[in-house]
């Protein structure tokens, strides 16, 4: 049976500090949240409070386009079994089962584009939409196979050849265009700042070449780690393509607490993950921060809460599990007044279903 939100009650986060005769300093009337003991430590995990405040509510009314990293697909699932409304510009074939359409890209997010790790793969896509025309060398070969370079994953088997790469890559286009002219709110989770890219172009890919498909050419590709003020200015083009689409469409920004699976950088794969995640967390909170239409959701901080004790990260220290969705979810809701119709249980919030992410395949090469 369908799940539907209304809205709940009133509650008040906002931090009310009452300047008082007998006050010594501006801590002395903060709210409990404000105080780690009271906030963290002595908080469930999976409950915590006034975690946030967004600047707009939501409501099943709106319109819903959603983007990402891998952990992405987790907040897509969640908020369609919320009763939320999250657009679909490319819905599968009825008759295929959903692990088959999940295999083939359908269903992740509100555009057949597979997983968005960094906000210049987000930027080039919404270019290329509203230019309509796909790169002819964004065609990458696997033995006699053909794949799509910036979703090889979603056709695992490969096509038959490059111009029916070009010619399925050219309707998808077509098909995002009233996708992102009718959506009311853009979710977008940030996920890496690592990527690889074309020397000659600039254009990064979702994988690096010869991992799925392709072959690595150091000579055409080159690694980059972007740094805060790429992101920062990516994340402005990427405001000013969005209202290019839709004028006034709000941005809701989340970084992703999925770990990397491996790094490129040369260090180890700990500190290059906290740098990845410190920078993204810095700068979408940042431009957040600076504009009235675009909000930050903490997913990253509520699975990587300490209180959690790692109890949010499966086997292997990557995937969150459906506990940790669930949490993420409850706090999302309730930071826009939502709430389920039903009791359900809230892990059933989090399907248990793999996540499809071309990142995890690295795994398949360490030593």
């Amino acid at each position: 049976m369908p799940r539907h939100v209304r809205m709940a009650g009133p509650f008040q986060c906002t931090p009310r500090v009452h300047m008082s005769v007998a006050m010594a300093h501006p801590y002395s009337d903060l709210p409990p949240h404000a105080f780690w003991r009271r906030a963290v430590s002595d908080t469930p995990a999976d409950a915590p409070v006034c975690i946030a405040v967004p600047k707009f509510r939501l409501s099943p009314a709106d319109r819903i386009a959603t983007a990402g990293s891998c952990f992405a697909q987790h907040l897509g699932r969640a908020l369609r079994g919320a009763g939320l409304t999250v657009l679909d510009a490319e819905p599968g074939p009825a008759a295929i089962g959903p692990g088959l359409l999940q295999e083939y890209g359908y269903g992740l997010y509100s555009g057949r584009y597979g997983n968005i790790y960094t906000v210049r793969q987000l930027v080039q896509l919404l270019e290329e939409v509203r230019e309509g025309a796909p790169d002819p060398d964004l065609v990458w070969q696997r033995g006699e196979r053909f794949h799509d370079a910036m979703r090889p994953g979603l056709d695992p088997d490969g096509l038959d050849s490059a111009d029916e790469v070009l010619q399925i890559r050219r309707r998808h286009l077509q098909r995002l265009v009233p996708m992102l002219r009718g959506a009311d709110l853009f979710v977008f989770t940030l996920g890496l700042t690592e990527a690889w890219r074309c020397r000659r172009t600039g254009r990064v890919y979702p994988t690096c070449p010869g991992v799925i498909a392709g072959n690595f050419d150091p000579e055409r590709h080159e690694f980059v780690n972007f740094r805060y003020p790429d992101i920062a200015a990516d994340l402005t083009r990427l405001r000013d393509l969005l209202h290019g689409f839709r004028p006034g469409m709000k941005m809701l920004l989340t970084v992703s607490p999925v770990p990397l699976t491996a790094t490129a950088s040369g260090g180890h794969v700990l500190p290059a993950t906290q740098y990845s995640k410190a920078t993204l967390r810095a700068a979408a909170g940042d431009f957040a921060d600076a504009h009235d239409d675009v909000d930050y959701f903490p997913s990253y901080e509520i699975v990587t809460n300490p209180a959690a004790r790692g109890g949010f990260f499966g086997e292997g220290l990557r995937q969150v599990t459906p506990d940790g969705v669930a949490a993420v979810m409850r706090a999302f809701l309730a930071a826009h007044g939502l709430r389920e119709d039903d009791a359900s249980d809230p892990p059933a919030l989090a399907e248990k279903i793999d996540l499809l992410c071309e990142e995890a395949m690295l795994e398949a090469f360490s030593p």
